[in-house]
């Protein structure tokens, strides 16, 4: 008859204190794992958030772009208006310059009275409404880019080109030129500013050699 250990079967008693220390570890563990997993929300949101200045900032510089152009895009359209009229205007009033000047014609030659004289005035506001200007006067320096000579001669008393008759006036409208003024110029005398310059040498020259003599010699 065998005879049995006793002991061999019955499972060993653990104790209750080991087995909460062990269940505390474990949740602490737990813990510790599912820690950084609580920023990663955090982090996507940032990104996110970069994404959408990144797409403002393109936006407002896009919107900016656009109005800047649509400024340049207005004032070249105001330009072109002011020109277009300025064109349109002064093919109108170059067909009226004949008739201008022999309004002034007729008023230099005291003709301009009764009903004519009041046309001639309404005619002569309605160009300048319009913006027509005369321009050319006697005295004036010569312009080539203005004025147009038609006769030439010189003159002692002017130190450069000058206007000295006006022929027929010029007009512009704006900074246009229309029609240049036809005039007659006079252009200093030859010589005159020359010998003039001369004497003054040889005077200075007398008495830079009479300083270096010791003066004049006395007689």
């Amino acid at each position: 008859m065998t005879e049995e250990t006793p002991g061999f079967d019955e499972k060993p008693d653990v104790p209750s204190d080991a087995a909460s220390e062990d269940a505390a570890q474990a949740e602490s563990a737990d813990k510790a794992g599912s820690a950084p997993a609580g920023d990663v929300p955090d982090v996507a949101l940032q990104a996110q958030l970069d994404q959408v200045r990144t797409a403002l900032n393109e936006r407002t510089t896009d919107l900016q772009r656009l109005q800047a152009e649509y400024q340049n895009y207005r004032r070249r359209v105001e330009r072109d208006r002011v020109t277009v009229k300025e064109i349109a205007a002064a093919n109108l009033l170059s067909e009226l310059l004949p008739t201008l000047d022999d309004v002034g014609r007729a008023r230099e030659h005291g003709e301009l009275v009764g009903g004519f004289k009041s046309v001639a005035e309404s005619l002569e506001t309605v160009v300048a409404k319009l913006g027509l200007q005369q321009f050319g006067k006697e005295g004036e320096p010569f312009d080539p880019t203005i004025h147009e000579a038609l006769m030439h001669s010189y003159a002692p008393d002017v130190t450069e080109t000058t206007c000295v008759a006006i022929l027929q006036p010029g007009y512009r409208i704006g900074e246009r030129t229309i029609r240049p003024a036809r005039v007659a110029v006079a252009e200093p005398q030859p010589g005159a500013q020359g010998g003039k310059s001369g004497s003054d040498d040889e005077a200075k020259g007398a008495q830079v050699s009479d300083e270096e003599s010791g003066g004049p010699e006395e007689g």
